[in-house]
């Protein structure tokens, strides 16, 4: 972060959905507009728990997002994104210590992300905030809508 720069988290609300689906597109991380990025249903995630969408800012402006969950045994770190020209700031970092912060704050001491081939710098980020890079896992899914 440069002297000039002001960063400050906080947690995110429905009149920030347009933003935040810039940020993602801007960082070229998929989403489901049609499905569970919808506005709808992030309006009823955030209504759900909003402690969970947090928000980087750098003077003033929305720069940098991710998404929490959790089930009742490990805190997962989803959506990350940081707009390129607002990376190596601290942002992406910042997000992930803070929302590390808010899921032990509910008991929970294991993290995970999953991290798509080709964002090596979030691959980088994760291992440097003491992240262990797991290969013994193939990730399978079921989805009851092709755009959920």
């Amino acid at each position: 972060m440069t002297g000039s720069d002001l960063l400050e988290l906080s947690t995110l609300s429905p009149g920030d959905y347009d933003a935040i689906i810039e940020i993602w597109q801007k960082a070229n991380l998929r989403h489901s507009p049609q499905g569970r990025e919808s506005r709808a249903e992030v309006e009823r995630q955030m209504l759900l728990d909003p402690e969970m969408w947090l928000g980087c800012y750098i003077e003033g402006k929305l720069v940098g997002v991710i998404v929490g969950s959790y089930d009742s045994r490990k805190g997962w770190l989803n959506r990350l994104a940081v707009t390129p020209e607002h990376r190596e700031k601290g942002c992406a970092r910042a997000l992930v210590d803070e929302m590390e912060k808010r899921l032990r704050a509910r008991g929970l001491k294991i993290f995970a992300a999953l991290i798509e081939y080709g964002h090596d710098a979030s691959l980088a980020l994760f291992k440097k905030a003491g992240y262990e890079v797991y290969e013994g896992i193939t990730y399978v899914r079921k989805r009851d809508e092709p755009d959920i």
